[in-house]
């Protein structure tokens, strides 16, 4: 998956042509090249955030190569301006500079949005193809190996559903299924494929907080919580709506080992552009919604670059005490 959005023309023709030529020359390892003909292209468009984007991109990789705090301070004031110039974030100049220590971490909704629109047409193929992405049937697995999971729920809301991959999944074992998602096109897709009752666009937490108290019976999140750095509201959200006894099923990435000084319960923003959660997030967050860990087992969630990306899949379930890990 890209790491920005899809770009714009800069209303400026020879602007355009430089930015494309940057574009080539970082895609190649021409780190230095693609500064020069960044800067070019903002010379004659100095209000075209891709291209700042671009330029900070150039030279955060000319400090990955030198070490030289000079190209880091640059890459972040380029970051910097890009994002004064789209503060929406819909390009992701923010989840960048945030990467490289210059702020906050978080990923946007208009660039969530953004990013998955245009990625909608070939995001199946690529997940599963691609990325030997096998969430959906993880989560499915992991609602068996849960002592008294019934064999049926009355009402399911699938939370980030894109294109409907864990609703077909679950669509046998589901008496009345919600979906939601941030992208129109994702959307588009999940309802071609029939299995949905309801469907909503929008972000995670303000839906589940329109949906009526006790609602649901399981909420469903298959690769989503990876977009998110804090999953305190998002969880809180889910023990809002889940029924006594309901459960939560989702996938999360593993962290690497905290660096230190780092917070413990610190999600932690990967070079993927993913936010990977320690068990001591979970656990804190799980707490203060009134969830506790029925199942948390180690699972492969997809493939990058020919490897496994570790995580784990975790069964919440409201108002019970029991635990079991493997």
């Amino acid at each position: 998956m890209s790491q920005h959005a899809s770009q714009h023309s800069s209303g400026d023709l020879l602007a355009d042509r430089r930015y494309v030529y940057a574009e080539a020359c970082l895609a190649e390892g021409d780190a230095l090249g693609a500064a020069e003909m960044a800067e070019q292209a903002i010379e004659r468009a100095p209000r075209y955030a891709p291209a700042w984007l671009l330029l900070g991109r150039a030279r955060e990789s000319l400090h990955a190569a030198t070490g030289a705090e000079e190209q880091l301070r640059a890459a972040l004031d380029a970051f910097e301006t890009a994002h004064g110039l789209d503060p929406e974030d819909r390009i992701g100049a923010g989840l960048h500079r945030a990467r490289l220590g210059g702020g906050d971490a978080a990923l946007s909704s208009a660039y969530v949005r953004a990013l998955f629109d245009g990625y909608a047409g070939r995001f199946e193929r690529h997940l599963i193809e691609g990325l030997g992405y096998r969430g959906p049937a993880l989560l499915r697995q992991a609602l068996d190996a849960v002592p008294d999971t019934p064999a049926r729920f009355a009402v399911v809301l699938d939370l980030g559903c894109g294109t409907g991959l864990m609703g077909a999944a679950i669509r046998d074992r589901a008496g009345h299924l919600g979906g939601v998602d941030l992208s129109p096109a994702m959307l588009r897709l999940a309802r071609a494929k029939g299995c949905y009752d309801r469907l909503a666009e929008g972000d995670l937490v303000p839906f589940l907080a329109g949906e009526p108290g006790a609602c649901a019976d399981l909420c469903l999140a298959a690769d989503v919580f990876i977009y998110l750095a804090d999953l305190g509201p998002v969880l809180a959200g889910i023990g809002r709506v889940l029924r006594p006894g309901g459960l939560a099923a989702f996938t999360v990435q593993s962290p690497d080992e905290a660096a230190a000084g780092d917070p413990v319960d610190a999600a932690r923003l990967g070079a993927d552009g993913r936010f990977a959660h320690p068990d001591a997030h979970l656990e804190t967050a799980a707490r203060g919604a009134g969830l506790a860990t029925a199942l948390r087992i180690p699972a492969a969630i997809r493939r990058e670059r020919g490897r496994d990306v570790p995580g784990r899949v975790i069964v919440l379930r409201k108002n019970t005490s029991c635990f079991h890990e493997h």
